[in-house]
């Protein structure tokens, strides 16, 4: 991976950064493209589950609350 790029589930609270590529193959790939997680794409870190997971993220007008383990598959800048 990119020395610039990190993974989604690294986002702080509050910070917005951009889409770049997802590590997802198959289905788990098709649904995160469904939520809205395309390349070029804002994304903002809202709030954290009281359990520290899922995130809740702004994505193209709406909130998505989404596990680490599928945060780990979007890559950031």
């Amino acid at each position: 991976m990119n020395e610039n790029l990190k993974l989604l589930s690294k986002l702080e609270i509050g910070k917005k950064a951009i889409v770049k590529s997802l590590l997802a193959k198959g289905k788990k790939r098709r649904r995160l493209l469904d939520l809205g997680f395309v390349k070029g794409t804002i994304i903002e870190a809202v709030q954290k589950s009281p359990g520290g997971d899922p995130t809740a993220y702004f994505i193209r007008g709406t909130l998505i609350a989404i596990r680490s383990e599928d945060a780990n598959l979007i890559c950031i800048s």
